[in-house]
């Protein structure tokens, strides 16, 4: 039972309120409210934290096949239903970097892919839905200052 404070005095129990009994059916039926109300904010269940959508940005790169290239850096981004839980990035299945939320329901993480070929990105928070994901083709990648050229 929830235990109510009324008037600066601590009560376990509705019976033992004055209010219930000056105040007939209405008081009792508050103090009934107030208390279920109470178990059910307390002992609701924590959301599960979702990651909604999961994108990579090509930043600076560029390549005639495609954006994305060995060795240039890259921005993975994923959208958040709640901006509490750390979210962990895959690449093929294989972790690359967890981090906490950047604010505004997103994760930002840079990726460097170290091979060419296929590449699955994911993102998952722990004890949320199965994580989304992002499909790219990665090519070679030659750094042209800040950015890179994808052959």
């Amino acid at each position: 039972m929830a235990t109510l404070l009324i008037g600066g005095i601590r009560r376990d129990r509705c019976d033992q309120l004055e209010a219930p009994a000056r105040l007939g059916r209405a008081g009792a039926f508050l103090c009934v409210l107030a208390a279920v109300v109470a178990a059910a904010v307390l002992g609701a269940p924590p959301a599960a934290a979702t990651v909604v959508q999961v994108s990579v940005m090509p930043d600076l790169n560029t390549g005639i096949r495609t954006d994305y290239g060995t060795g240039c850096t890259y921005t993975v981004r994923a959208r958040l239903s709640e901006a509490v839980t750390p979210v962990t990035f895959y690449d093929n299945g294989v972790p690359f970097a967890t981090v906490p939320p950047a604010g505004g329901g997103m994760a930002l993480v840079q990726w460097v892919p170290g091979y060419e070929g296929d590449h699955t990105l994911q993102a998952a928070q722990p004890g949320g839905d199965p994580a989304p994901y992002v499909q790219v083709f990665v090519g070679r990648g030659e750094h042209i200052g800040y950015a890179c050229w994808v052959i």
